[in-house]
């Protein structure tokens, strides 16, 4: 028995892009999907009630927070993370790797795995391949991913080569680790911006993709036409009958631009987090509700938009509650930047199964102020 199967429905005759259905243990997934990211289970400032309401499909959480915070073992006895966050819709828990290395600034990478300090409390911690597998399968989401060393930008080849392999390695010895298989593992294709890592790292992940594939290293500085390039280099190679993540994207340019390129699924935590400073997406472009020119504006933030937060809240409001440091203005802009990219999606998937993705990204950019965010 399977517990996972990717159904492609549709492909844009003009672009490629992918209209699809992920069947999980939780429920279906219609792709192409954004998903919300809620790294320490809880996107912040957002009821799951709200999530649903929104449209979320599906969220991602990180291993790394939760192993030390408030525990992998504390989560399992809880009945795993779906019972333990009140989530019964899939989850996606990523291995930690990354914010290892983004978040801990004594870390040694060694073959068996990475040496690393809490950012907590300095403890003295060791994320093996095997020991990033027991976590995730205790925390039980959906989709778990491999440990990989994502190279950071301005890697030279030789750096980002050696990076490459020991992901290869350790996803090997991730897969021997895996016991679950009600779990789907999901192999991370890196190699930096070396057109040639990139393919070898793909080819070498391809034979273990059996329920999807995803793309990591990319936007974490590069020039976004470089990241395009990158997608356009693998998409001839990557494998139709699963699901393809982009690992970390999460703006509507890149989200339009991935999905043209045949990306199917993204995460990324910007949605709340311009939000808690203030910045929403809009159908018109970004608006800072923060900004005095908002004092007086009894409008909604988006008047193409039918959620919560336009349906019953004005400018104005917002304006006084984000600059008055109340959490419920971060948790209303949240709200709308959520629904705001799950709409975009779903939009783009009408748009997919109508051969009209170009004409609908270009009509979306008219509007939304240019083909960059």
């Amino acid at each position: 028995m399977s517990y996972f199967s990717f159904e492609l429905q549709h492909i844009d005759k003009k672009t490629g892009a992918r209209a699809g259905v992920f069947h999980t243990p939780h429920g279906d997934i219609l792709t192409p999907v954004y998903m919300p990211v809620g790294t320490q289970a809880s996107v912040k400032g957002v009821l799951p009630r709200d999530l649903k309401e929104a449209g979320s499909q599906i969220i991602l959480s990180n291993t790394y927070h939760l192993y030390l915070r408030p525990g992998d073992e504390i989560v399992k006895a809880a009945g795993g993370l779906h019972k333990f966050m009140n989530w019964d819709y899939p989850i996606l828990t990523d291995s930690g790797g990354f914010q290892v290395f983004s978040l801990t600034k004594l870390n040694k990478i060694r073959e068996e795995g990475v040496y690393f300090n809490s950012h907590l409390d300095g403890s003295r911690h060791l994320f093996t391949p095997e020991k990033v597998i027991e976590i995730e399968e205790n925390l039980g989401a959906d989709i778990i991913m491999q440990l990989d060393q994502c190279s950071e930008y301005g890697y030279t080849h030789a750096e980002a080569q050696r990076a490459m392999e020991l992901t290869d390695r350790w996803l090997c010895r991730c897969l021997d680790a895996k016991s679950r298989d009600d779990q789907a593992l999901f192999p991370i294709v890196q190699g930096n911006l070396y057109d040639d890592l990139r393919l070898e790292s793909l080819s070498r992940a391809k034979p273990h993709a059996k329920d999807g594939i995803a793309i990591g290293g990319l936007s974490v500085g590069e020039p976004k036409p470089r990241m395009y390039e990158i997608l356009d280099l693998l998409r001839p190679q990557l494998p139709e009958s699963v699901p393809r993540y982009l690992m970390g994207v999460g703006s509507p340019d890149c989200l339009i631009e991935g999905v043209k390129r045949g990306i199917d699924m993204f995460d990324c935590v910007l949605a709340t987090r311009i939000a808690r400073n203030g910045t929403a997406f809009t159908s018109r472009g970004k608006i800072v509700a923060r900004n005095a020119a908002y004092s007086s504006d009894f409008t909604p933030l988006d008047p193409d938009c039918d959620c919560y937060c336009c349906k019953n809240y004005t400018k104005a409001y917002l304006r006084h509650m984000i600059n008055a440091g109340e959490i419920v203005g971060a948790t209303l802009l949240s709200i709308h930047n959520i629904t705001f990219l799950h709409k975009l999606m779903k939009s783009m998937r009408e748009a997919i199964f109508a051969d009209s993705l170009e004409e609908f990204s270009e009509q979306f950019y008219l509007k939304y102020g240019g083909a960059s965010d």
